[in-house]
Parts: C-alpha cells; sequence; structure tokens
C-alpha cells in the first residue's frame, strides 16, 4: 500500500510488517530571504562585526545570535548584564545589542556601566527592546546607548546598523 500527499509519502509491504514514511522538501540552495540579502550585504562591503547578543529571552536571543553567525558575525549571547559586563571586556565586540528589561542589572545601567570600562571606550550600544516609547528612548540615550530599536527589527534594519558599527565601533563616552 502506498500514498503520496504533497510530498509525503509511506509505504508498507502489509499488515505488521512496519512501515516507512518520506518526506520530500524543496532544497532552498541560498537559505531564506532575509539570510540572503544579509549574506550579500556583508560579502560586499566586508562588514564582519563581533557582535554581543544580551537578553534574557534566550530562545530569542540565542536565534538572533544564530542569523548572524550565518550571516558571516562572530555572535555570542549572554542572559544578564552582570554577564554583559564581563563579556564586554573579555570578547571586545564592535556591537552590543542590549534588551533594556533584564533580571539583574536593566539595559540602561549595563550602558553606563559599560561606558565607564576602559576609559570610556565602548563598543557601539544599541538597544534592541520591546520598550519603544518615546520616554524609554530618552533614557537610553541618557544612559550611554547610541541607537534604540525596537522589536521586532527588521533584518534590514539590523544589518544596516552593523554596517555602520564599523565606522565608529570603539568611541570615547
Amino acid at each position: 500500500m502506498t500514498g503520496i500527499w504533497s510530498g509525503i509519502s509511506a509505504s508498507s509491504p502489509g499488515l505488521g510488517q512496519g512501515a516507512e514514511f518520506t518526506v520530500r522538501l524543496p532544497l532552498c540552495a541560498e537559505g531564506p530571504p532575509a539570510m540572503r540579502e544579509s549574506t550579500r550585504a556583508d560579502a560586499a562591503v566586508g562588514s564582519s562585526r563581533r557582535v554581543l547578543i544580551v537578553d534574557d529571552n534566550a530562545d530569542a536571543a540565542d536565534s538572533l545570535c544564530t542569523l548572524l553567525q550565518l550571516s558571516g558575525h562572530t555572535a555570542r549571547t549572554v542572559y544578564r548584564g552582570g554577564d554583559a559586563l564581563r563579556e564586554i571586556a573579555r570578547f571586545h565586540p564592535d556591537v552590543v545589542l542590549l534588551d533594556i528589561g533584564l533580571p539583574d542589572l536593566n539595559g540602561y545601567e549595563v550602558a553606563r556601566r559599560a561606558r565607564a570600562l576602559n576609559d570610556g571606550r565602548c563598543p557601539k550600544l544599541v538597544a534592541l527592546s520591546g520598550w519603544g516609547r518615546a520616554e524609554d528612548k530618552e533614557l537610553a540615550l541618557e544612559a550611554g546607548i547610541d541607537i534604540h530599536l525596537t522589536k521586532p527589527v527588521d533584518a534590514a534594519t539590523l544589518q544596516q546598523v552593523l554596517e555602520n558599527a564599523g565606522r565608529d565601533a570603539t568611541r570615547a563616552n
């Protein structure tokens, strides 16, 4: 008995003799559209960056990390503000994508402390947060965050931020 339905087939030699299921998916040679665009942009301008992702939502942070790595960046994740400060000192990222609502130190405090490290020299700090009110953006600027992006951010905007980071990745407070 064999049946085929939308790229899925099942076959069995008979009752009690097991079954074999096959799923056929189309091959996408270049990956998803957003990833193709990011990869091409990276290759075209040589804009590979060291990126630290700081977000207490581990699934979101890890997914973004994977996407950035597939786009040619060197990326790491941490899930707490204190860990972010240690990783900034160890990893020396070009860009920190920083959630504001963290469980220990909020993103504003992480930004203040990061700016105080290394004589004020600091990676580009980018808030990537669900907190997107005008007051949140003002607090981000006051804390020393360079750019405030509200989640969800589109791939083209994020790619532009990463490309621009090469021009001023390390700056004084």
